[in-house]
C-alpha cells in the first residue's frame, strides 16, 4: 500500500459549495478506487494525504496533477505503508482554520505559504497526520 502527501494551491478562489462538490466527487472516486485519506484546507492551500493500492493511487495523482484547479503541486511524502492511516475516510475533510490546536498545523502551512523548502517541516507534517489519524479512529 502506498501513501502520498502533497500540497497545492487553488488556481482560482472558490466558495463553500465548490468545496463540498469537490469532496463529494472525491469521495465517490476514492471509494470506487479503494483509496482513503484526508484533505486540509487553509488560506487557499490544500494539503492532502491519500493512500491505497499503488496503481490506483498513481493514476489518481496523475489526474490531480493535470487538474487546472490545482497549481503549485508539491509532493511532500511518498512511502509504502503496512496499513491505512485513514481506513474509514474515503476523503475526510478539515478546514484548518477551525483547528488551531492541531500540532504542526501552523508550521506546515507557514512553510507552504512561503513556497520554499518544506523539508524542515516534515516532522511537523508527520505529527499533524498522526494527530488526525487518532481523531479519525
Amino acid at each position: 500500500m502506498l501513501s502520498i502527501v502533497y500540497s497545492s494551491r487553488a488556481s482560482d478562489s472558490f466558495d463553500e459549495a465548490y468545496l463540498v462538490d469537490l469532496l463529494l466527487r472525491s469521495r465517490r472516486n476514492n471509494k470506487r478506487l479503494g483509496l482513503s485519506g484526508m484533505l486540509l484546507h487553509h488560506g487557499g492551500h490544500f494539503l492532502q494525504a491519500i493512500e491505497g493500492p499503488e496503481d490506483a493511487l498513481r493514476e489518481r495523482m496523475a489526474i490531480i496533477a493535470s487538474d487546472p484547479r490545482h497549481s503549485s503541486l508539491r509532493m511532500l511524502l511518498e512511502e509504502e505503508i503496512p496499513e491505512r492511516t485513514f481506513p474509514a475516510w474515503t476523503m475526510g475533510h478539515v478546514e484548518a482554520d477551525d483547528e488551531p490546536a492541531a500540532p504542526g498545523l501552523r508550521n506546515v502551512f507557514e512553510a507552504l505559504a512561503a513556497g520554499g523548502d518544506v523539508s524542515d517541516s516534515l516532522p511537523s507534517l508527520r505529527e499533524l497526520i498522526r494527530w488526525y489519524q487518532v481523531r479519525a479512529a
